[in-house]
Protein backbone atom coordinates (compact mmCIF):
# COMPACT_ATOMS: atom_id res chain seq x y z
CA UNK A 1 0.00 0.00 0.00
CA UNK A 2 2.86 2.13 0.60
CA UNK A 3 4.36 1.81 -3.19
CA UNK A 4 0.56 2.63 -4.33
CA UNK A 5 0.63 5.59 -2.07
CA UNK A 6 4.18 6.95 -3.48
CA UNK A 7 3.00 5.78 -6.96
CA UNK A 8 0.17 8.27 -6.99
CA UNK A 9 1.96 10.99 -5.43
CA UNK A 10 4.73 10.59 -8.59
CA UNK A 11 1.64 10.82 -10.83
CA UNK A 12 0.45 14.03 -9.43
CA UNK A 13 3.96 15.33 -9.34
CA UNK A 14 4.73 14.09 -13.05
CA UNK A 15 1.04 15.51 -14.33
CA UNK A 16 1.62 19.07 -12.60
CA UNK A 17 5.12 19.29 -14.59
CA UNK A 18 3.34 18.87 -17.30
CA UNK A 19 0.52 20.93 -16.96
CA UNK A 20 3.65 23.42 -15.65
CA UNK A 21 5.44 22.97 -19.31
CA UNK A 22 2.36 23.17 -21.52
CA UNK A 23 0.68 26.18 -20.00
CA UNK A 24 1.27 30.57 -21.16
CA UNK A 25 3.13 32.14 -19.12
CA UNK A 26 0.81 34.57 -19.71
CA UNK A 27 -2.08 32.79 -17.54
CA UNK A 28 -2.86 35.58 -14.80
CA UNK A 29 -2.54 33.20 -12.31
CA UNK A 30 -1.38 34.84 -8.85
CA UNK A 31 1.82 33.31 -7.04
CA UNK A 32 0.84 30.96 -4.29
CA UNK A 33 1.70 31.12 -0.86
CA UNK A 34 2.75 27.97 0.18
CA UNK A 35 1.97 26.63 4.44
CA UNK A 36 3.84 23.37 3.65
CA UNK A 37 6.28 22.05 4.22
CA UNK A 38 6.70 23.71 7.67
CA UNK A 39 4.66 22.95 10.41
CA UNK A 40 4.15 26.77 11.01
CA UNK A 41 2.15 28.95 8.99
CA UNK A 42 2.66 32.44 8.04
CA UNK A 43 0.47 34.97 8.85
CA UNK A 44 0.09 35.69 5.09
CA UNK A 45 -3.11 34.80 3.12
CA UNK A 46 -3.68 32.54 -0.15
CA UNK A 47 -4.70 35.29 -2.92
CA UNK A 48 -8.09 36.54 -2.54
CA UNK A 49 -10.82 34.83 -4.44
CA UNK A 50 -8.73 32.03 -5.45
CA UNK A 51 -9.01 28.43 -4.49
CA UNK A 52 -5.38 26.86 -3.82
CA UNK A 53 -4.76 23.26 -3.17
CA UNK A 54 -1.97 21.88 -1.65
CA UNK A 55 -1.13 17.68 -1.96
CA UNK A 56 1.52 15.85 -0.75
CA UNK A 57 3.15 12.49 0.85
CA UNK A 58 3.85 12.20 4.49
CA UNK A 59 6.19 9.14 5.61
CA UNK A 60 6.74 8.52 9.37
CA UNK A 61 8.92 6.42 11.13
CA UNK A 62 8.37 5.94 14.99
CA UNK A 63 10.81 3.46 16.29
CA UNK A 64 10.22 4.19 20.24
CA UNK A 65 6.31 3.66 20.10
CA UNK A 66 5.35 1.51 23.09
CA UNK A 67 1.65 1.64 21.11
CA UNK A 68 -0.11 2.91 18.62
CA UNK A 69 1.73 3.19 14.74
CA UNK A 70 5.43 2.45 14.51
CA UNK A 71 5.59 3.61 10.59
CA UNK A 72 2.56 5.82 9.08
CA UNK A 73 2.62 6.47 5.44
CA UNK A 74 -0.31 9.22 4.39
CA UNK A 75 -1.67 11.55 1.26
CA UNK A 76 -1.93 14.85 3.46
CA UNK A 77 -4.13 17.63 1.86
CA UNK A 78 -5.44 20.94 2.16
CA UNK A 79 -7.75 23.73 0.34
CA UNK A 80 -7.52 26.95 0.66
CA UNK A 81 -9.40 30.20 -0.22
CA UNK A 82 -9.31 34.28 1.06
CA UNK A 83 -12.10 36.65 0.99
CA UNK A 84 -9.58 39.31 1.27
CA UNK A 85 -6.39 39.98 2.43
CA UNK A 86 -7.24 40.01 5.52
CA UNK A 87 -9.72 36.76 6.11
CA UNK A 88 -9.97 32.91 4.91
CA UNK A 89 -10.61 29.36 5.75
CA UNK A 90 -8.82 26.24 5.33
CA UNK A 91 -9.96 22.84 4.75
CA UNK A 92 -7.54 20.10 5.83
CA UNK A 93 -7.40 16.45 5.88
CA UNK A 94 -5.60 12.92 4.92
CA UNK A 95 -7.66 11.28 1.99
CA UNK A 96 -5.41 8.29 2.68
CA UNK A 97 -3.47 6.72 5.76
CA UNK A 98 -1.40 3.64 5.76
CA UNK A 99 -0.12 2.47 9.79
CA UNK A 100 1.66 -0.82 10.76
CA UNK A 101 1.01 -1.21 14.53
CA UNK A 102 3.46 -2.25 17.34
CA UNK A 103 1.54 -5.46 18.05
CA UNK A 104 2.12 -6.25 13.93
CA UNK A 105 -1.47 -4.99 13.34
CA UNK A 106 -2.17 -2.85 9.83
CA UNK A 107 -4.76 -0.32 8.95
CA UNK A 108 -5.72 1.34 6.40
CA UNK A 109 -8.41 4.20 5.43
CA UNK A 110 -9.00 8.49 5.71
CA UNK A 111 -8.20 10.42 7.87
CA UNK A 112 -9.19 13.51 10.25
CA UNK A 113 -10.47 16.78 8.69
CA UNK A 114 -9.90 20.38 9.77
CA UNK A 115 -11.72 23.61 9.24
CA UNK A 116 -9.88 26.44 10.35
CA UNK A 117 -10.83 30.20 9.88
CA UNK A 118 -7.89 33.05 9.64
CA UNK A 119 -7.12 36.75 10.19
CA UNK A 120 -4.35 38.74 9.20
CA UNK A 121 -2.86 42.09 11.03
CA UNK A 122 -0.94 43.68 8.93
CA UNK A 123 2.28 45.50 10.48
CA UNK A 124 3.62 46.79 7.70
CA UNK A 125 4.68 45.65 4.76
CA UNK A 126 7.69 43.34 5.98
CA UNK A 127 5.75 41.83 9.04
CA UNK A 128 2.50 40.92 10.35
CA UNK A 129 0.50 39.02 13.07
CA UNK A 130 -2.01 36.51 12.51
CA UNK A 131 -4.59 34.25 14.21
CA UNK A 132 -6.65 31.09 13.21
CA UNK A 133 -9.25 29.11 15.71
CA UNK A 134 -9.51 25.62 14.27
CA UNK A 135 -11.38 22.19 14.55
CA UNK A 136 -10.00 18.97 13.91
CA UNK A 137 -13.26 16.44 13.62
CA UNK A 138 -12.67 13.12 14.12
CA UNK A 139 -13.40 11.42 10.79
CA UNK A 140 -10.40 8.41 10.67
CA UNK A 141 -10.77 5.10 11.95
CA UNK A 142 -8.84 4.42 15.43
CA UNK A 143 -5.22 4.28 15.00
CA UNK A 144 -5.25 6.19 12.05
CA UNK A 145 -6.32 9.57 13.47
CA UNK A 146 -3.94 12.53 13.82
CA UNK A 147 -5.61 14.30 17.03
CA UNK A 148 -7.17 12.72 19.89
CA UNK A 149 -10.21 10.41 18.58
CA UNK A 150 -12.73 13.45 19.61
CA UNK A 151 -12.97 16.84 18.34
CA UNK A 152 -10.03 18.74 19.26
CA UNK A 153 -10.31 22.56 19.74
CA UNK A 154 -7.47 24.70 18.53
CA UNK A 155 -6.52 28.70 18.31
CA UNK A 156 -3.23 29.79 17.05
CA UNK A 157 -1.29 33.04 17.38
CA UNK A 158 1.19 33.78 14.33
CA UNK A 159 4.19 36.57 13.64
CA UNK A 160 5.63 36.47 10.21
CA UNK A 161 8.42 38.86 9.46
CA UNK A 162 11.34 39.66 7.08
CA UNK A 163 14.55 40.93 7.46
CA UNK A 164 16.57 41.10 4.53
CA UNK A 165 16.77 38.02 2.68
CA UNK A 166 15.58 35.82 5.53
CA UNK A 167 11.36 35.18 6.25
CA UNK A 168 10.60 33.59 10.12
CA UNK A 169 7.25 32.82 11.04
CA UNK A 170 6.43 31.63 14.50
CA UNK A 171 3.49 29.88 16.02
CA UNK A 172 1.83 29.13 18.94
CA UNK A 173 -0.91 26.89 19.00
CA UNK A 174 -3.05 25.82 22.07
CA UNK A 175 -5.09 22.91 21.26
CA UNK A 176 -8.00 22.01 23.73
CA UNK A 177 -7.69 17.97 23.20
CA UNK A 178 -11.61 16.19 23.06
CA UNK A 179 -10.25 13.15 24.81
CA UNK A 180 -9.97 13.20 28.58
CA UNK A 181 -6.81 10.90 29.97
CA UNK A 182 -6.12 10.26 33.51
CA UNK A 183 -3.53 12.52 35.15
CA UNK A 184 -3.08 14.38 31.83
CA UNK A 185 -4.13 17.78 31.09
CA UNK A 186 -6.90 18.45 28.15
CA UNK A 187 -4.57 21.80 27.16
CA UNK A 188 -1.73 20.92 24.82
CA UNK A 189 1.13 23.93 23.94
CA UNK A 190 2.56 23.50 20.46
CA UNK A 191 5.60 25.84 19.46
CA UNK A 192 7.28 26.12 15.96
CA UNK A 193 10.02 28.49 14.59
CA UNK A 194 10.54 28.45 11.00
CA UNK A 195 13.39 30.93 8.56
CA UNK A 196 13.17 30.16 5.18
CA UNK A 197 15.24 32.18 2.49
CA UNK A 198 15.50 32.35 -0.99
CA UNK A 199 18.93 30.25 -2.43
CA UNK A 200 18.45 30.82 -6.19
CA UNK A 201 15.80 32.31 -8.55
CA UNK A 202 13.57 29.54 -8.06
CA UNK A 203 14.73 27.77 -5.39
CA UNK A 204 13.64 28.76 -1.62
CA UNK A 205 15.06 26.58 1.73
CA UNK A 206 13.24 26.30 5.22
CA UNK A 207 14.85 25.22 8.43
CA UNK A 208 12.68 24.78 11.23
CA UNK A 209 12.28 24.12 15.02
CA UNK A 210 9.10 22.89 17.29
CA UNK A 211 7.34 20.71 19.38
CA UNK A 212 4.50 20.44 22.19
CA UNK A 213 4.23 20.15 25.35
CA UNK A 214 1.31 18.85 27.43
CA UNK A 215 1.34 18.59 31.42
CA UNK A 216 1.15 14.73 32.43
CA UNK A 217 2.32 13.82 29.44
CA UNK A 218 6.13 13.85 27.36
CA UNK A 219 6.80 16.62 25.56
CA UNK A 220 7.61 16.35 21.88
CA UNK A 221 10.53 18.45 19.51
CA UNK A 222 11.68 18.01 15.91
CA UNK A 223 14.10 19.87 13.68
CA UNK A 224 12.76 20.06 10.29
CA UNK A 225 14.76 20.89 6.92
CA UNK A 226 12.96 21.40 3.48
CA UNK A 227 13.81 22.64 -0.20
CA UNK A 228 10.97 24.41 -2.36
CA UNK A 229 11.25 24.89 -6.28
CA UNK A 230 8.81 27.67 -7.83
CA UNK A 231 7.83 25.41 -11.40
CA UNK A 232 5.89 28.72 -11.95
CA UNK A 233 4.30 31.46 -9.92
CA UNK A 234 1.51 29.71 -9.19
CA UNK A 235 2.86 25.91 -8.50
CA UNK A 236 5.43 24.81 -6.28
CA UNK A 237 6.69 21.51 -5.08
CA UNK A 238 8.58 20.67 -1.84
CA UNK A 239 10.69 18.29 -0.44
CA UNK A 240 12.23 17.46 3.04
CA UNK A 241 12.62 15.39 5.85
CA UNK A 242 12.21 16.08 10.07
CA UNK A 243 14.20 14.16 12.81
CA UNK A 244 12.81 13.95 16.59
CA UNK A 245 15.24 14.51 19.14
CA UNK A 246 13.37 12.85 21.96
CA UNK A 247 12.03 9.69 22.49
CA UNK A 248 8.60 10.86 22.61
CA UNK A 249 8.93 12.22 18.79
CA UNK A 250 8.64 10.21 15.65
CA UNK A 251 12.31 9.61 14.81
CA UNK A 252 11.94 10.73 11.45
CA UNK A 253 9.84 11.66 9.02
CA UNK A 254 9.59 12.24 5.18
CA UNK A 255 7.54 14.15 2.86
CA UNK A 256 6.89 15.98 -0.62
CA UNK A 257 3.98 17.32 -2.30
CA UNK A 258 3.13 20.89 -4.11
CA UNK A 259 0.83 24.07 -3.72
CA UNK A 260 -1.32 25.31 -6.24
CA UNK A 261 -3.31 28.09 -7.50
CA UNK A 262 -6.60 25.77 -8.86
CA UNK A 263 -9.18 28.62 -9.89
CA UNK A 264 -10.88 32.08 -9.43
CA UNK A 265 -14.31 31.79 -7.77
Amino acid sequence: MRRAALRLLAAVLCATVRVAAATDENDPRPEVVPYRPTVSTPAALSAPGWLEAELGGLYVDERHADDGPVRRGSLPWSLKYAFSDDWGVRLDGEALVHADFVDGGHALGFGDTGLVLKRRFAVDAASAFGAEVGLLAPTARRGLEAGSGKPDWSVNAIYSGDLDAWHTDVNVVNTRVGTRIVRESRLQTLGAWSVSRSIAERWTFAGEVSGTHRRGASGTAQALGAVSYALRRDIVVDIGAARGLNRASPTWEAFTGLTVAVGRS
